[in-house]
């Protein structure tokens, strides 16, 4: 698995940063036995299919989906692989946080007199 850089990583939560694309994510993931295709997704929000399209689009910029064509139709599903990243992207951010936290010496509050 490849370490996501700070941009990519960046790059990858500006996509997230939609409700829309998560709803996305989570349609996905529940059809992941099945081809899922725009129209699928659309069936499944109150929302245009061309709105629906342009919200997968920067799924796909970010490599979270992929595409994969299916007669006249593009099916959708997750990259894994990207998701497995940005698992490991958001751990070692938040460790790494946790622990610059910890080592910064405790001051004991003062009542101001």
């Amino acid at each position: 698995m490849n370490k996501m850089q700070d941009d990519e990583f960046a790059d990858v939560m500006r996509a997230l940063g939609h409700p829309v694309r998560l709803s996305i994510l989570r349609i996905l993931a529940e059809k992941a036995q099945n081809d899922c295709c725009c129209t699928d997704v659309t069936e499944c929000l109150p929302l245009a299919q061309s709105t629906v399209s342009q919200h997968i689009k920067v799924l796909l910029d970010a490599g979270l989906v992929e595409r994969s064509p299916k007669g006249t139709r593009n099916c959708y599903s997750l990259n894994s692989a990207r998701l497995e990243s940005l698992q490991g992207a958001f751990s070692g951010l938040f460790t790494g946080l946790a622990a610059d936290i910890a080592a910064v010496p405790h001051r004991p509050e003062v009542e101001p007199a």
